[in-house]
Parts: C-alpha cells; sequence; structure tokens
C-alpha cells in the first residue's frame, strides 16, 4: 500500500541535482504519495524531485517551501530507489546525479506534445488507385489501431499526400493524441529458431530460473557463430509469457540495427530503442511506457538500466567484456555490474552473454557466484575455420617484401574464386608519431592534418592519410 502525505506534512524529496543530501518541502494541496515524481522551488528555478520519505522538518514549517505540483508518471518503484541508492553509494556518485540517469529526458516538465494520427472511417469508398488501396490493406490488417502518417506512409508504401488525399475524400479521419501510447504487443506464436542440442540445454536452465522468480545471474559463453543471441531471445519469450519486462544491453549502437531485425522476425513487432541517438519525444515515451508497463522490452545502450520498469524480469548484457559499458564521464560506473546490482532488487534474470568474458565474470562463474552455460559448437551449417599458422623462419623473402609465398599463393587462390581476403596490419613503421622532446610539438603532415609515421630503415617520415614523405 502507498504512504500517503497530506497537505502541509514534510516530505523529503530527492532532486535531479548534483547535491548530497535531500531537501525538505510541504506536500501539495492535494497531497502525494511516495516516490510521486514532483516539480519543486530551488532557489530561482523549478526543478524536478522524487518524494524520497517522510521530511525532517528542522528548519520548521515557516521557512520551508511547498511542492509546487506533483507531475502525471507513474510513482517510482520502491526496487528502483534502493537501486540508485545502492548505486550511488557503490560507485560514491551523489544520489541526485544517479537520480539524472533516471529521469534524462528532455521536457519532462512539460506538458507531453500531441501528433496527428490517422484511423479508417469504416465508410465504403471506391478507391480508385493502387496506393490508396494499400492503405486501405492495412487497416483491414491491423484494425482500429492508429498510425502516425510516418508509420502509415511506411507500412503502405506510399507517400504522405496519399494519406492526406484520403482524409479529404472521408476515407480516413486524423486526429491528435499525445504520443505517449503503449508500444505494439509481441507475437509470441511466432516462434523462433530450432536450436540444437547445447543451445536447448542452456535454454532449459535459464527458463527455470525466470519460472523460480528468483535472482540468479548465468554467465552464457559461446564461441562465436554458437547462437547466443537465440538462446537469449528464448529466454526474453519466457520473461515475457510471464507478463514481465525484459531489457537487452547492447555495448554500441552500430550493433542495434541488425539485433532489431533479428528481434523484429523473432516476434512480429519492433521493441523500444534507447540510445544517445533518439528524438526526444521516443525517448519519453518509452520512459512513460517503462513505468506504466506500457512496454515488454527495451534495447538500449548502457543508460537503460536506469528506466524506471514496472516489471522488470529479465537483463541481457550482450558482449559484457565491452569497455562501452563503463561510463566514464560524469555519473561514474559500470553498466555490468550495475545490471547485476539491479537484478538482485527486482528478483529477476541476470545473463551476461560473450565469447570472451571479462576476468571478473569468469572468476564469478568459477566460483559459483554465477551459473556458467557453454556454447561450443556453431549453429546451424556454419563451421568453424581452418587456423594455420606460417612459419617465417622457413620462408625465403626479399628485404623489401613481407608476404610469404605461402600466403600470396592462398591470396591468389581466393581472388580466382572471386572470393574476397583481408590482411590485418598490427603498425606500420617504427613509431606512429614523431615528437619533440623539448616542446613537445608533433612533427605533422603538410598535406593533410595526420601526424607523420617515423620509418627508420629508409629514414622517412611517411604520412600514411594521403602519402606523402619527407
Amino acid at each position: 500500500m502507498a504512504i500517503y502525505f497530506k497537505k502541509g506534512e514534510f516530505v523529503s524529496v530527492l532532486t535531479d541535482q548534483p547535491i548530497k543530501q535531500r531537501l525538505d518541502y510541504l506536500a501539495p494541496e492535494k497531497g502525494c504519495i511516495l516516490g510521486a515524481f514532483v516539480e519543486v522551488p530551488l532557489g530561482k528555478r523549478k526543478v524536478l524531485g522524487v518524494v524520497w520519505g517522510n521530511g525532517s522538518g528542522i528548519i520548521g514549517e515557516e521557512k520551508t517551501r511547498t511542492v509546487t505540483r506533483v507531475l502525471g508518471f507513474a510513482p517510482m518503484e520502491q526496487e528502483l530507489r534502493i537501486f540508485l541508492e545502492k548505486a550511488a553509494k557503490y560507485t560514491i556518485n551523489p544520489l541526485g546525479s544517479m537520480l539524472r540517469l533516471a529521469t534524462r529526458v528532455p521536457g519532462i516538465l512539460e506538458d507531453p506534445k500531441k501528433v496527428s494520427v490517422f484511423k479508417s472511417s469504416k465508410i465504403n469508398f471506391h478507391l480508385s488507385t493502387k496506393a490508396r488501396k494499400r492503405v486501405h490493406r492495412i487497416f483491414d490488417l491491423h484494425g482500429d489501431v492508429p498510425f502516425t502518417g510516418a508509420e502509415l506512409s511506411k507500412l503502405a508504401g506510399v507517400s504522405y499526400s496519399v494519406i492526406k488525399r484520403l482524409v479529404e475524400m472521408g476515407a480516413l479521419t486524423e486526429e491528435k493524441i499525445t504520443y505517449d501510447r503503449p508500444f505494439d504487443k509481441f507475437d509470441l506464436s511466432i516462434g523462433g529458431k530450432l536450436l540444437n542440442l547445447e543451445q536447448k540445454w542452456a535454454c532449459d536452465h535459464i527458463l527455470d530460473d525466470i519460472d523460480s522468480n528468483k535472482f540468479s545471474t548465468t554467465l552464457l559463453r559461446g564461441i562465436t557463430g554458437s547462437g547466443k543471441t537465440e538462446v537469449y531471445l528464448e529466454a526474453v519469450a519466457g520473461c515475457i509469457k510471464k507478463n514481465k519486462q525484459a531489457l537487452v544491453l547492447l555495448p554500441e549502437i552500430a550493433l542495434t540495427s541488425d539485433f532489431l531485425s533479428r528481434v523484429e522476425k523473432r516476434f512480429g513487432v519492433v521493441p523500444a530503442v534507447w540510445h544517445s541517438g533518439i528524438t526526444p519525444s521516443r525517448r519519453r515515451r518509452i520512459w512513460k511506457m517503462a513505468a506504466q508497463g506500457g512496454l515488454q522490452l527495451v534495447v538500449g545502450a548502457r543508460s537503460a538500466l536506469f528506466l524506471p520498469f514496472h516489471k522488470l524480469g529479465l537483463v541481457v548484457v550482450d558482449e559484457e567484456h565491452d569497455s562501452s559499458y563503463k561510463q566514464e564521464e560524469g555519473t561514474l560506473y559500470n553498466a555490468r555490474d550495475m545490471a547485476v546490482l539491479r537484478g538482485s532488487l527486482a528478483k529477476c534474470k541476470v545473463i551476461l552473454s560473450s565469447a570472451t568474458p571479462s576476468l571478473e565474470s569468469w572468476i564469478n562463474a568459477k566460483n559459483g557466484k554465477y551459473k556458467l552455460e557453454q556454447l561450443t559448437q556453431r549453429f546451424g551449417a556454419i563451421s568453424m575455420p581452418r587456423l594455420k599458422a606460417i612459419d617465417m623462419r622457413k620462408e625465403k623473402l626479399p628485404k623489401d617484401n613481407w608476404l610469404s609465398e605461402t600466403l600470396k599463393k592462398e591470396i591468389k587462390k581466393r581472388i580466382e574464386k572471386s572470393e574476397q581476403t583481408l590482411l590485418f596490419i598490427n603498425r606500420r613503421g617504427y613509431a606512429p608519431i614523431t615528437m619533440c622532446c623539448s616542446c613537445g610539438e608533433q612533427m605533422g603532415c603538410k598535406v593533410c592534418d595526420s601526424r607523420l609515421v617515423e620509418h627508420r630503415y629508409i629514414a622517412k617520415l611517411v604520412c600514411h592519410q594521403c602519402g606523402e614523405s619527407y
């Protein structure tokens, strides 16, 4: 049962400002509950805050200011409040800075903007063009679901002018609604790919943990191409079947596109995507729907871990060894460690997935702190590549050549088969930069802005960007 504070009672409010302690305010006219998002005066400004508990009343009622208003968001869950407190203590960050991570939504104090959506008028019209018929077919498939102009244009493969013309004809109706609406539900009947024995074994263990409603962490270690993604997508499906929310963390935004395609193919819809590149309106929608239970899966960067999930049931950290999970500016934290902490408080399943696990995760798995599932075989018909080391001591090379005859022959075979070859070079030249030890000046190219690379044996400074030599 929520704790309610009546009008004029002292409440302790944590603001999103980098302040070490919480501040006392008086509850507004209609009161407020514990965890409510509020707008409070701070100096001459109005800032965002969360009702954190009972106020101390140490400065007296006369000097205590009143909460300006209670915002229309779902209150912050106790699980998230405890998570922010523990994370702040563990990472030695101000609690206000941790709250800022959990409320990083532009215009959160402003009223939600409205967008135009289109619905079928359900009036029979003679649609003369193929484009108009395609728009009508979309509503036959999806029923009364409203679509924005951009969504309808993409689904039907028509221009926006076709939609506007249908509105003028009366075949479609246009109305203004807030963008903060629930995401489409996943279709769990589609089913995933046929798993091999190792994948099934790992899946069964993980799904048993999800069904137990208890916290546990599994290190999912599998060689490249072993199908780790298919395993944790089955875990996502199992989580959604229990009417819980899932979170998948990816190390880089560049990986998001391919992963979203796989999720859409598996569940029929695109999940909510959270990273620095999304629009403010979409960010607000995801943040609000996470708190209201209006989404089932979030795919995002490390900051997605601080979303106000209503009923979190699964956290997946893909490529858990990646250094991108470390926030090294501003509020410092490691998303991998924080994912385990949040999972323990939400009593949900945590999966750390990697082909090359971090040393910390590997030791925790070996010591029994984490469960360990290993995939040693490549998924499907994919076979492991044949590896061969060339002994350069047995190769006869001219002084000005560094490619062995064996390697040249193999490259020639690939070319004859119209295949590609990729050569990795660890470093070019003796030193990547040339710098004066007295003044610190670095010698640069006169043509471009690259630094010059020293080639000691040919006594040259070469720019590998444009090819100039000095």
